[in-house]
């Protein structure tokens, strides 16, 4: 448990960059389907980070 601070740094972290990869991405690609693609796969990047990587769930697996 005294890495929790660590584990929720590094998740968000790296939740910001996929957001950064993937908003450059939709930025030069300027598609819709990629879009919706993009925005689907942020918001299940975000509510694995709120429940997992902030301790609103326990991480069973």
């Amino acid at each position: 448990m005294e890495n929790s601070l660590l584990n929720r740094a590094m998740g968000l972290l790296a939740f910001v960059v996929l957001i950064g990869f993937v908003g450059i991405l939709v930025g030069y690609v300027t598609r819709w389907d990629l879009a919706v693609m993009v925005a689907i796969t942020v918001g299940l990047a975000g509510w694995d980070i709120w429940h997992v990587a902030m301790g609103h769930k326990e991480d069973t697996h």
